[in-house]
């Protein structure tokens, strides 16, 4: 049995989420200690509880020790069935989340499946489902999965209320390149809000606009939701590239006033664009999950986070591989899978 200590590396649900995943895959039974040890609330919340539950349920899997607040449980995975799932976060935990636990272990599942998660699709320190959609899975797509994505109800923290459908084909994932993301083909920003003042979406507008003077007048919107999938606020910032998606998205929330929120987004933005990386941050953390499913490709991002860095560890742990981070002259990293001597 691999034994983890979740505090190591980024201390996080990752380390959950991944191992679950590569568990399912690999058929290698696990042990968390210290489950999400370095946050300021350790152990399971009910969205990691909603992933493991979801996992087990899709693999025939043996969980112990698994419930809000846990610190410590074991993952003994059996065989993955594909089929038509439905699972409820509860609340706004994210549905992206258990959307990442389920993806790869399904794909290579062997038999068509589709998922419909309830929940939050727009939440603080978690992709919303514009990312997943757009900047994700087209690159998963790339690699020969067949993956569609629908946004049926927003779901905002704290009240949740959201849906996603996916529809999952049965296939295998190929080895890519993604190199170079390509010309810039269009941007925009987008504000979205319901049951909230419209002046806060507004002033996120003019101050986006301000930090991306280069950006079209055009490309920015306002766009106000039912008040019943509220109150919530997301600014959306997108860049569509010819090979790959950027989008950088601030969240509203009491005490981070609408310049704020936007300046940060921005900020990342411009920081982004003034790259030649193929994939940002965010996308470079969830991409080294199918890369090493594949067993091969490459790709070139920015500076590795630390969340990269603990997947890249969890990977060596349940399949061998060892994936590098090497900074290029142009000050982008290649990502690519270490060889033997």
């Amino acid at each position: 049995m691999i034994v983890i200590d979740g505090s190591e590396g980024e201390g996080g649900g990752q380390v959950v989420r991944n191992s679950c995943a590569l568990s399912l895959v690999t058929g290698q039974p696990f042990r968390i200690t210290n489950a999400r040890g370095k946050r300021q609330k350790p152990g399971l919340m009910r969205q990691h509880v909603t992933a493991i539950e979801a996992a087990c349920a899709i693999g025939g899997a043996v969980c112990e020790g698994v419930a809000v607040g846990a610190s410590d449980f074991t993952f003994t995975p059996g065989r993955v069935t594909p089929g038509e799932y439905h699972f409820a976060v509860g609340t706004a935990g994210s549905t992206g989340l258990v959307f990442q636990t389920l993806l790869m272990p399904l794909l290579l599942a062997g038999g068509p499946s589709r998922l419909v998660l309830e929940g939050g699709t727009h939440n603080m320190l978690a992709p919303p489902f514009d990312f997943m959609a757009k900047a994700f899975v087209p690159v998963v797509r790339r690699m020969g999965a067949q993956i569609e994505m629908r946004l049926v109800r927003h779901g905002f923290y704290p009240r949740g209320g959201g849906r996603i459908e996916v529809d999952i084909g049965p296939g295998t994932l190929a080895p890519v390149d993604c190199l170079d993301r390509g010309a810039l083909r269009s941007v925009s920003g987008t504000a979205l809000f319901a049951a909230l003042a419209h002046n806060i979406a507004e002033r996120e507008i003019v101050t986006a606009r301000k930090l991306l003077p280069d950006w079209p007048e055009d490309a920015f919107a306002v766009r106000q939701l039912p008040d019943e999938q509220g109150p919530g606020n997301v600014l959306l910032l997108e860049a569509v590239f010819e090979h790959a998606t950027e989008i950088v998205t601030g969240f509203g929330k009491l005490g981070v006033s609408a310049e704020s929120l936007a300046k940060t987004a921005a900020h990342r933005m411009a920081g982004f664009l003034a790259s030649d990386a193929f994939a940002g941050p965010y996308l470079a953390d969830q991409l080294l999950l199918p890369f090493a499913l594949a067993g091969s490709g490459s790709f070139t991002t920015v500076k590795p986070s630390q969340h990269a860095l603990t997947a890249r560890d969890i990977i060596e742990r349940f399949t061998g591989q060892r994936w590098v981070f090497e900074q290029q002259s142009n000050g982008c990293h290649l990502v690519r899978r270490k060889r033997d001597a």
